[in-house]
């Protein structure tokens, strides 16, 4: 954690591969490395002492995924530890920019990727303007 209670420059998930995470070849399905971004994301604002749930029912703030970029390199398997890494890149007033990877245990990279959140108002589902104490935590 930094001085100010925002996590470090790059957070860092550790993961265990489950049966329940692959597909009928034994690897893990694509799309669950979106799934394991996400809960890297949250996480990392839930270590900067943001709750997901809380910021929806007491603030009227959500965060959502507007965009996300992968690349697949290499598979996991049944069993694998991985290492899932979330780090925002660039911060605007309603979005943040995230480079995203997934690794195996010895450091080899199995998917990166860049994902776009945006702040939306919990009611209209509008676009807004992130509240100075989240950005900071994003900085």
């Amino acid at each position: 954690m930094t001085a100010h209670g925002a996590p470090e420059t790059t957070f860092r998930l550790a993961l265990r591969i489950y049966y329940e995470d692959t597909d009928a070849g034994g690897v893990v399905y694509y799309a669950n490395y979106l799934k394991y971004f996400e809960r890297a994301r949250t996480e990392w604002l839930r270590a900067a002492g943001f709750d997901q749930g809380v910021l929806a029912r007491e603030r009227n703030l959500l965060f959502v995924v507007r965009s996300i970029e992968a690349r697949y390199h290499r598979p996991a398997r049944l069993d694998d530890r991985i290492e899932v890494t979330a780090q925002a890149e660039a911060i605007g007033r309603a979005s943040v920019d995230f480079v995203q990877a997934a690794y195996a245990g010895d450091g080899t990279t199995l998917v990166s990727g860049r994902v776009r959140i945006a702040c939306l108002d919990a009611g209209s589902f509008r676009p807004c303007v992130m509240p100075d104490d989240i950005l900071e935590v994003f900085r």
